[in-house]
């Protein structure tokens, strides 16, 4: 099977069995805040292609005007539902939508923004979006959001270099086990 149907088979799937999680989180973000219940935001896709990522909103409105793109630990601005949001990773489930759209993997490097390309050398960069972004990668698999940004990047190409659909099935497998049993640090 490719990586391409995979990724096809996979988020349809998924949208089917979290539908009602997909009704609920949106009511619960209203309740909470106000402002929309999705974030879009333009991250840097396959070749350099920009794209817009979609995540369920888990920060105040405005919260771009209030701080840098980089959420920091116990950052305020995230609201009360946002935090079990990102502790369970749900705020990134309308990214299945990327994945449909042909936008995104279901395994990849995490979508950067463009502001991100200075923490690259220019190679580290030009590999980096030689493949899809992903949902999740090797790097949120082994060490979530806890490891510095060159243990992200040393995941992140380890994983272009060994790709296959057997590898992404595997990483799915610890992503969920990171998820269920580790939870998020943001």
């Amino acid at each position: 099977m490719n990586k391409r149907l995979f990724d096809i088979i996979f988020s349809i799937i998924a949208i089917c069995l979290i539908s009602p999680v997909l009704i609920i989180v949106p009511v619960l973000i209203k309740l909470d805040s106000s402002g929309g219940t999705l974030f879009k935001q333009e991250r840097v896709g396959l070749s350099e292609n920009p794209f817009f990522i979609y995540k369920f909103r888990s920060m105040v409105k405005n919260a771009n005007k209030q701080g840098s793109y980089q959420t920091q630990i116990n950052d305020m601005r995230i609201t009360k539902i946002g935090k079990l949001l990102r502790k369970t990773s749900i705020d990134e489930l309308p990214q299945l939508f990327n994945v449909l759209k042909g936008d995104m993997s279901i395994v990849g490097p995490r979508p950067n923004v463009f502001a991100q390309k200075e923490l690259y050398t220019e190679s580290e960069w030009q590999k980096r979006n030689s493949v899809l972004p992903g949902i999740t990668g090797l790097a949120q698999a082994l060490i979530r959001s806890s490891g510095s940004p060159n243990e992200r990047t040393r995941l992140d190409l380890k994983y272009i270099d060994k790709q296959t659909v057997f590898y992404d099935m595997y990483i799915i497998a610890l992503t969920v086990k990171q998820v269920l049993f580790k939870g998020n640090t943001n």
